[in-house]
């Protein structure tokens, strides 16, 4: 038996919700309500703890879903042991679940001791297999010999160029034409050929990317410290893994799969009370197809979620932090392949950040200035997939707005060419380098749940589109144009593109909340830059990702379904599993427990720049409140201003504006000026050091 994933089995949603509405904080083992006559009936206590389990038989080859409920014993009832019950166990057939890094370890060794890749390799002058690097992959689903009836591993190979340096950059050196296919359940290579013999590129000068000791090169020598302290301490409070900061509360919390997960998000609107916004965020997929259409390339299409977990390939930040400031960890634990438990430490980073300008407005008239620089709060963690690495972000804003980004670094996936071969599929990096052109495609998953009480089903999308209103008399000067608002009323109807012609973006509606003016209080999803699959129709990979057809798709809720390509993506042969099957429903969404997907990617035609390894690149969206609020809730942030100490520059709060601070040198000087274009220059030498002495300024 082998343990694929082992997650909380998360209670029903109104259960969490009236929880948290209720106690938050405290933090009770138990609910309570008092019982309206004729209102909903709620459990007292909180159900028992379940785990649910993606257990893979490798006898058997079968995997099985199985939900086990948790309770605790005395240690001296069962010898000491914790013990739970199984509260559900089912076989999933024709599947092949996630792929394990014990595996790819095992693949590794297996493909370095084959004979006949060892002489492959002799015949590309290496003899030293301690230099051979293979990254299994999985092998995706172009026809029946991919069935899931086996487990399959296509390894790409690389080979470094000195074997006594571990810092050195492998992936500079790509292995051509050999085909390696591998049944990763028997840990055998069942098919293997030298297809197509490409000489190994030459040892790229530039291939390596640290530190000038160790690469031979000079680093920067006139970067001066940056220091970032907060010595009362940071703004947030955490108690376990519930979070408050700035009117906003949430919980943390961390899947194998997703890896970072928000759970019910909500904001403490003052009289109003805890305003919910969302259940649940994630990032629940991730596709990368590549567009060369050579072998080994046209195989390259990884669901990095879905075939390997971007949590389970998650970074520590024990040894070296991505975030500066004041910095709150969070670990993460999973369960291996064999069911032992492992923790990855400081895996999740939270922490505030300065974010420039928050708000600025100058009276022109007086001179008088108000200001607020802005501060947010960003959770994060990093995880590295073979080559590339993702960092996933989730910022909260005091404006009361939330932005999701992507951060993609880390080394390209590179091919080998010949001396007189060029594709245009590519950008040569370097001799006999090439680095094909690519997408990377993340799916966020936003439970929504804007305004609503526990139990509620009352959201509603419209998708808004701006229009230039037709030449006539409600036109006369041709300049007119407006905002239409269309209501997303199926599912099939909320299947939507992008469009930044029409400004088009998305509001999630409460359908019986209202504001100060008489409109429903919402949240909008906003796009960032974007894009579609470059492929043809009947391309291979989209048949398990037809939901990259789409931007955006909305669905009614439904407690099983998570993942836009079905849980088990790898060597699925079932096309359009998932979102596209899920919405043939055509459930209606007018008022009900809506939930959004985005999709959203980017299109790398690589540069010489993104050698050897690439700058990051930004991507994500933004959650805007529209009608939520009744005015600006960052028109509450205090005023500060910079006080300059021995040690640096800090931001203190404002003093208060004294009779002589009332009157800026702006505005001084405007008076000068008048003074003088008057002819009253003997009175403007008069007052010159009186307005020198009031302003500790030169005008």
């Amino acid at each position: 038996m082998r343990f694929v994933e082992v997650v909380l089995n998360e209670p029903d949603k109104n259960v969490v919700a009236l929880a948290d509405a209720y106690f938050f904080p405290p933090y009770q083992p138990t609910l309570y309500r008092p019982k309206a006559k004729g209102g909903a009936m709620y459990p007292l206590q909180l159900p028992p703890r379940q785990a649910r389990l993606v257990v893979y038989n490798k006898r058997t080859n079968e995997t099985s879903i199985w939900v086990v409920e948790l309770s605790e014993v005395h240690a001296t009832a069962r010898g000491g042991h914790h013990r739970g019950k199984v509260f559900s166990s089912v076989n999933v057939p024709d599947v092949q679940p996630p792929m394990d890094a014990m595996e790819y370890a095992e693949c590794e060794a297996l493909v370095k001791e084959y004979p006949p890749f060892v002489e492959a390799m002799k015949k590309r002058g290496i003899e030293d297999m301690d230099l051979v690097m293979v990254d299994p992959w999985c092998v995706g689903y172009y026809g029946e010999e991919d069935s899931p009836s086996r487990r399959l591993g296509r390894p790409l190979i690389f080979c470094r160029t000195e074997s006594d340096c571990p810092l050195e950059n492998g992936y500079a050196r790509p292995v051509e034409g050999i085909h390696v296919l591998v049944d990763m359940r028997h840990m055998q290579v069942i098919e293997f050929e030298d297809r197509n013999f490409v000489p190994l590129p030459p040892p790229d000068p530039l291939r390596n990317y640290t530190a000038a000791s160790s690469r031979g090169g000079v680093d920067r020598t006139d970067i001066k410290p940056l220091l970032i302290t907060q010595p009362e301490g940071p703004s947030f409070r955490v108690n376990g893994y519930a979070v408050e900061w700035q009117k906003w509360n949430f919980r943390v919390g961390f899947t194998p799969r997703e890896g970072l997960v928000i759970h019910t998000v909500a904001y403490d609107d003052g009289s109003r009370g805890r305003r919910s916004v969302a259940h649940r965020l994630s990032f629940v997929e991730m596709v990368v197809p590549y567009g060369d259409p050579h072998d080994p390339h046209y195989r390259k299409n990884a669901f990095d979620a879905g075939e390997d977990g971007l949590g389970r390939n998650a970074h520590s930040l024990k040894r070296g932090c991505d975030c500066l400031g004041h910095i709150k960890y969070f670990d993460a634990h999973f369960t291996n392949f064999l069911g032992g438990v492992e923790t990855i430490e400081n895996c999740v980073c939270m922490h505030e950040e300065d974010h420039g300008i928050l708000w600025k407005h100058q009276d022109w008239r007086t001179g008088m200035t108000e200001v607020r620089r802005s501060r947010r709060l960003t959770v994060s963690f990093f995880c590295t997939v073979a080559n590339y690495e993702y960092g996933f972000f989730w910022h909260f804003y005091q404006d009361g707005h939330i932005e999701a980004e992507v951060k993609l670094t880390g080394i390209l996936s590179l091919g080998a060419l010949k001396a007189d071969e060029n594709r245009r599929q590519g950008t040569v990096i370097a001799p006999g380098l090439y680095a094909p052109v690519h997408q990377h495609f993340f799916v966020a998953r936003l439970d929504m749940s804007v305004d609503c009480n526990p139990g509620e089903r009352l959201n509603q999308v419209v998708e808004v589109n701006m229009k230039v209103e037709d030449p006539g008399p409600e036109n006369p000067h041709n300049n007119a144009f407006y905002a239409e608002e269309t209501l997303l009323s199926s599912e099939l109807h909320a299947q939507r593109d992008c469009n930044a012609l029409t400004h088009r973006h998305w509001i999630v509606r409460n359908t019986r909340t209202f504001n100060r003016t008489g409109q429903l209080t919402g949240y909008k999803l906003m796009p960032g830059r974007n894009c579609l699959p470059l492929a043809g129709p009947d391309a291979k990979f989209l048949r398990r990702a037809a939901f990259l057809n789409h931007n955006l798709w909305v669905t009614e809720y439904k407690r099983d379904e998570c993942f836009p390509g079905g849980e088990f993506p790898n060597q699925n042969p079932r096309v359009g599993e998932g979102l596209p099957t899920w919405v043939k429903q055509d459930r209606k969404l007018e008022e009900t427990d809506v939930v959004l997907w985005y999709v959203f990617g980017v299109t790398h035609v690589p540069r010489l720049e993104d050698w050897p390894v690439m700058p990051v690149e930004h991507v994500g969206f933004k959650l805007l409140p529209h009608g939520f609020f009744n005015c600006s809730p960052a028109v509450d942030v205090p005023p500060s201003e910079a006080t300059i100490a021995e040690d640096g520059i800090k931001e203190a709060p404002a003093k208060g504006v004294g009779p002589t601070d009332s009157i800026q040198p702006t505005l001084l000087s405007k008076l000068i000026t008048i003074t003088i274009s008057s002819g009253f220059r003997p009175l403007a030498s008069e007052m010159m050091p009186a307005i020198h002495e009031c302003c500790n300024c030169n005008l």
